[in-house]
């Protein structure tokens, strides 16, 4: 039996890799799926005729395998149909057989029943009846395996079923999130993956209506043209799945971010000047998700009246369109094709009939089917122009309408440029949706400030909202902000062309047109000037509030802005960029009503704000003044009143203190805490207090750098950790007795660990970057740093400055996703030779390499 496992795993290992190579070499996934299973099949009726099973049992492929198909590292799925319970001595033949199965390599997944235990497993067990659903008979006793596929077939009933299923889809989904544009899909289990494609063949099965995507046609449940793209989509599908399993070398069914690449270069995919491989790739793949998803749909819904047939009830909404049954169905056959405007028409129908589910699966087919006929010249026609800005003007249902149209490929017909970016998958460590889902979620969320049920999230953004004439128009360049991504050159340029285009074939005024444009534009320099430059310089809230000019274009940059960050990662975006992002319009809306910037007006005011909360804390009249003597203006140009007000009952007593003093505090702004550190300046420390918060994995939001006149360290830090909702106290009395033991310590500075970076920074790494420039007073030296993001990077970095005996005055911490952008503002005696300036950047740049 050893020579005969031996020579079978043999003869399968060299079957094996004489397809895969066909594989390579002709690209036919469906040939190579057929070849494997035949292969498995002739092993296993050698080993079942060697080990001379009775003729009573029958040995029976059910699941994928069963189906005839055999991806390259799958399970092989087999149930050994007996006509009785075994004797002892079947038994032992039994597992021999499956001792055999495994000796010769294959990985098998087995039961052992009777046809009773079978029906009574399936009834119990949704995926055992799937499984068997799909049996077929190997070797063994044919009789015994079609009386088990006549009981089965009288005991199947399709609705519960087909019932059973779509609650076991939705729960798949709701598992991979609803969405095919995951950054990571899984082939085969993510929504508009292989295994939906399955679903809909084993519904129909099931119910007797078809085994094929032919048979489904033949049926007219689907379109000879419906049934070509559903096999053209389950064969790319296929060939997906078939190179992972080729290059993991086992059962991998997600792309991966490390795989991707290659899996793109097997494909002949090469990376170009505006994208990578592996974005070329992703897009392909979630196109095919989307059309899987859309169809899947129009089929589910015409098995579903096939199955449940239900009474219609219509009623007509207009000569175009009826209600049937909660959905919204098309009069005649041909109605987008002899009304065109139809197309649109049907969307701002089911946004202003909140009551309507969707649409019929007629409708939905109808639509696929003529979306073609959206031409240049229907993009020309008045009435359609209008139409689609009617639906960006409803007073609901906005958000569905365009995604819904983006689902049907509507969105992508009227809007050319838009196309070109669906399902366009941005590998920068910032996005984590596809270009067009990000677009349409930035579109959700200005939505969201329109809507009193969400005014809690954003009460700021929903009151300036409120008072916003014409919120369409953020609409607009929230569509067009990004839809110039993956062309080469500054999507934010050729953006406003785009979008200066739409709002004159549209009819906007002037007014209107130039405030789009403007939005578009600048849709990034609000974040960029609250992130990286100090919002305590008179200049640069001059600066900004010349380029927004007044008081509305400042509004809609700063609504906009906020619901671009909060559409790109949920890890994006934080209470902290929130209050930047405030600071900065408020600022900014000071100067626009007139007030000239002044340091001393700013400085004088934040003092009475903070002496009206030292009051409140019951402190002398006089207790601030001696720390306030030894504090320069730029410490209250740089805090809030707030701050100062609670640093000053820390520390106004201890002013000349011998020991270091942390206190820590629930930040104000609702997340993270606040650490002030007051102790003698010494040059490592900012490196010694970083070390701390590296090694208690502690993220650092901010950090405000001060050094009294009399030459004490006045530092504070906004750090976050995810465990601080739970138990902050713990963590704060943990935070100021451990950190103080440190800072008393004079224990050299541990060497900074190389941070391991993510997945996905490995697999799409920046070219670190360091840039070290004169500030334009001359004054300071502005330190930029651009990498990706790993703990203990900003201990790093604050090690090599230590070492060079920089002076740190401000740090401007920005990390999107996955990669940082740092601001910091330094100066130091060897700063003023080049030669220091040039190895300092080499040393950083070090630093910042994993």
């Amino acid at each position: 039996m050893a020579s005969l496992a031996m020579t079978l795993k043999q003869q399968l290992k060299s079957e094996r890799q004489a397809a895969i190579l066909a594989f390579q070499s002709d690209g036919k996934p469906d040939k190579l799926l057929k070849t494997l299973c035949k292969n498995v099949d002739v092993a296993l009726m050698h080993a079942w005729q060697a080990l001379a099973l009775p003729s009573s049992v029958a040995l029976v492929g059910v699941g994928g395998y069963g189906r005839g198909e055999l991806f390259p590292c799958s399970d092989v799925d087999l149930l050994i149909l007996l006509p009785s319970k075994p004797d002892a001595a079947l038994q032992s033949t039994l597992e021999q057989m499956v001792q055999l199965l495994w000796d010769i390599g294959l990985e098998i997944g087995h039961s052992i029943r009777t046809i009773d235990e079978c029906l009574s497993e399936s009834d119990a067990d949704i995926t055992v009846k799937t499984s068997l659903l799909e049996a077929r008979l190997v070797t063994g006793n044919r009789k015994l395996f079609q009386f088990f596929q006549a009981r089965y077939v009288a005991a199947m009933n399709p609705q519960a079923f087909f019932q059973a299923k779509m609650l076991e889809l939705h729960q798949r989904h709701a598992k991979y999130e609803d969405t095919p544009y995951s950054l990571e899909p899984n082939c085969k289990e993510s929504p508009g993956g292989l295994r939906d494609l399955q679903v809909i063949l084993w519904v129909a099965k099931a119910a007797g209506l078809g085994n094929s995507w032919r048979e489904l046609a033949e049926r007219d449940l689907i379109t000879a043209t419906e049934a070509r793209q559903l096999m053209q989509k389950e064969r790319a599908f296929k060939d997906i799945r078939i190179r992972l399993h080729i290059h993991a070398g086992r059962r991998e069914d997600r792309l991966l971010f490390d795989v991707q690449t290659p899996i793109a270069h097997s494909f002949g995919l090469a990376t170009t000047d505006a994208s990578r491989a592996s974005e070329l790739l992703m897009q392909r793949y979630y196109r095919a998700a989307k059309a899987v998803t859309q169809l899947n749909t129009i089929l589910l819904q015409n098995i579903e009246v096939r199955l449940f047939p239900q009474p219609i009830t219509a009623r007509s909404i207009n000569e175009r369109f009826n209600e049937v049954n909660g959905f919204i169905d098309i009069v005649q056959d041909d109605t987008f094709e002899t009304h065109p405007c139809a197309m649109l028409e049907i969307f701002l129908l089911l946004a202003q009939h909140s009551d309507l589910e969707g649409m019929t699966a007629r409708t939905l087919r109808a639509l696929w089917h003529a979306r073609f006929g959206i031409d240049e010249a229907f993009r020309r026609e008045p009435a359609n122009r209008a139409l689609f800005l009617a639906i960006l003007k409803a007073p609901e249902g906005i958000t569905h309408a365009l995604r819904r149209m983006n689902q049907t490929g509507i969105l992508g017909r009227y809007l050319p440029n838009f196309s070109r970016i669906v399902g366009r998958m941005q590998h920068d460590l910032f996005h984590v949706y596809t270009v067009d889902q990000h677009i349409l979620m930035v579109v959700r969320n200005v939505r969201r400030f329109t809507m009193t049920e969400h005014a809690h999230e954003y009460p700021f953004c929903s009151q300036l909202m409120g008072n916003f004439a014409q919120p369409w128009l953020l609409y607009i360049a929230a569509l067009f902000h990004d839809i110039a991504k993956g062309r080469g050159g500054d999507h934010s340029k050729l953006g406003m062309v785009d979008a200066a285009k739409f709002c004159k074939d549209h009819g906007l005024s002037a007014i209107d047109t130039e405030l789009i444009v403007f939005l578009v534009e600048n849709h990034l320099t609000m974040s960029q000037v609250a992130q990286k430059k100090d919002l305590s310089d008179p200049d640069v809230i001059r600066d900004f509030a010349q380029t927004v000019k007044d008081e509305r274009h400042l509004t809609a940059l700063y609504l906009l802005t906020v619901a671009d960050i909060r559409g790109t990662s949920p890890k994006v975006w934080n209470a902290w960029k929130g209050k930047l992002l405030e600071d900065l319009y408020q600022l900014t809306l000071r100067v626009l009503g007139g007030e000239t910037p002044s340091t001393d007006r700013e400085f004088r005011n934040r003092q009475e704000k903070a002496l009206k909360t030292l009051r409140l804390y019951g402190l002398p009249a006089n207790a601030h003044e001696a720390l306030w003597k030894q504090l320069d203006v730029a410490y209250f140009l740089r805090s809030d009143a707030a701050d100062i007000a609670w640093q000053t009952r820390s520390l106004y007593d201890k002013i000349d203190s011998k020991v270091p003093i942390v206190k820590s505090r629930l930040a104000p702004i609702g997340e993270g805490l606040q650490v002030t550190v007051y102790i003698r300046d010494q040059p490592d420390l900012f490196a010694r207090i970083c070390s701390y918060f590296d090694r208690k994995n502690f993220s650092i939001l901010d950090a405000k750098i001060h050094t009294t006149r009399h030459g004490y360290a006045l530092d504070t830090f906004l750090v976050t950790e995810p465990t601080f909702a739970n138990n902050y106290r713990d963590i704060i009395n943990l935070i100021e007795h451990e950190l103080t033991e440190l800072l008393q310590s004079a224990a050299p500075l541990p060497a900074p660990c190389k941070g391991r970076l993510s997945r996905m920074s490995r697999t799409f790494p920046i070219k670190p970057t360091v840039n070290l420039r004169p500030d334009e007073r001359g004054q300071y030296y502005l330190l930029s740093v651009f990498a990706n993001d790993r703990n203990g990077l900003l201990y790093a970095i604050a090690n090599v400055l230590t070492k060079y005996k920089v002076n740190l005055h401000m740090a401007k911490i920005m990390t999107l996703g996955e990669r940082v952008e740092d601001v910091f503002l330094i100066d130091g005696p060897l700063l003023n030779h080049a030669k220091t300036q040039i190895q300092l950047e080499t040393d950083l740049l070090e630093a910042l390499r994993v």
